[in-house]
């Protein structure tokens, strides 16, 4: 696969999950790995994260692989082919990635068929949550309005919805965090969501934030998430800033956004710091260079109650959520913690006070 141009074995990765039956099935989870959160249950905390199954083809392998929950999208309206390539790139030494892929997408319609589909299936009975990511076409005259228009095409097959206002690769998307606009939004999408309760019930709505926030920024975006009482925040999506330990240094001055493993410290922190001001009103993902058990850990007792990974799938291969989960329950007979929802936030303010050292984890 790495002979392959990265985008190309992106789709071979997909197809073949979706085609081929997979030899060894996920182990039945323990149950001190299941997580309660936002009125969801999920059978173990770790997430597939949006942009690696982008039109929900693979749902039913992501699963079998192990994983608690997948998030297809980002899904926009309308159909969209998104930037040109080419808008992946791999950083081999730096087990890290770097996408500009501007929100392709097959469009809402063609998606929700596909998982209304799936929803009618024997495979739709296996256990697993399944969130929608959304966002707005680049062309879109009214940005707000594509959210609202995506729910209310996807509520029927979505456990949750995640609000994308943080990807870097549409031009002013990131401008929706700003307060005003991000009050409009949030207002309107809550809104569309519990106009489509009746028929499909109430639908989770978190919003993904980006990790190059000021606190000044986070303390407003918190403070909107609050009081429009949205369900949770995935913190976060990917950066623009590029660490100077990266070792490709070439490959890095590609524009898009940077994920994988550089991003963990930066991402942990601004976890650990929006865990500080949210106060247990909702619970929070968190994404973000996790690629071993310890690293997953870290994201739970830095805030997170859920973790979601992409990227060290493409560096560690699918073997990894059962890896991690292994790792998990070894750590829980080794702590103090009975459950893992007993080790959230446990490290929130070590971690945002930067005392701990990402690196030597």
């Amino acid at each position: 696969m790495f002979r392959l141009d990265p985008e190309t074995a992106h789709k071979a990765a997909i197809k073949a999950l979706a085609r081929l039956p997979l030899a060894v099935l996920a182990e039945r989870d323990d149950a001190r790995l299941a997580v309660k959160a936002f009125g969801l249950d999920f059978p173990n905390p770790l997430g597939l994260a949006a942009g690696f199954d982008k039109n929900g083809e693979a749902v039913d392998a992501v699963f079998r692989l192990g994983f608690g929950f997948t998030e297809a999208g980002t899904i926009t309206p309308l159909p969209q082919p998104g930037n040109p390539r080419p808008r992946l790139f791999r950083l081999m030494r730096d087990e890290a990635v770097i996408n500009r892929f501007g929100f392709n997408s097959e469009g809402a319609a063609a998606v929700g068929q596909r998982l209304a589909r799936r929803k009618g299936s024997a495979a739709a009975q296996k256990p697993g949550v399944i969130g929608i990511n959304v966002g707005a076409n680049k062309e879109s005259a009214d940005r707000a309005a594509d959210y609202v228009r995506a729910i209310a095409a996807l509520a029927e097959v979505a456990d949750y919805f995640t609000i994308n206002v943080s990807s870097p690769n549409t031009p002013g998307l990131r401008n929706l965090q700003e307060a005003d606009a991000l009050d409009d939004l949030l207002a309107r999408v809550v809104a569309a969501r519990d106009e489509q309760r009746e028929f499909f019930g109430r639908k989770p709505v978190l919003l993904k934030i980006a990790p190059d926030l000021s606190l000044t920024e986070l303390d407003s975006i918190v403070a909107r998430a609050r009081a429009r009482r949205i369900d949770g925040l995935i913190i976060s999506n990917t950066t623009l800033s590029r660490p100077a330990t990266l070792l490709e240094t070439q490959t890095a001055k590609q524009q898009g956004g940077l994920s994988g493993r550089p991003l963990f410290a930066l991402s942990t922190q601004m976890l650990a710091a929006a865990f500080l001001r949210v106060e247990g009103q909702f619970p929070l993902v968190g994404a973000g260079g996790v690629d071993s058990a310890a690293r997953a850990l870290a994201k739970i007792e830095a805030g997170a109650s859920l973790v979601q990974l992409y990227s060290a799938l493409v560096y560690k291969g699918l073997g990894l959520p059962a890896t991690i989960k292994r790792g998990l329950l070894a750590a829980l007979e080794r702590s103090a913690y009975p459950t893992l929802a007993a080790a959230v936030g446990a490290s929130a303010k070590d971690w945002a006070a930067g005392k701990i050292a990402a690196e030597d984890i």
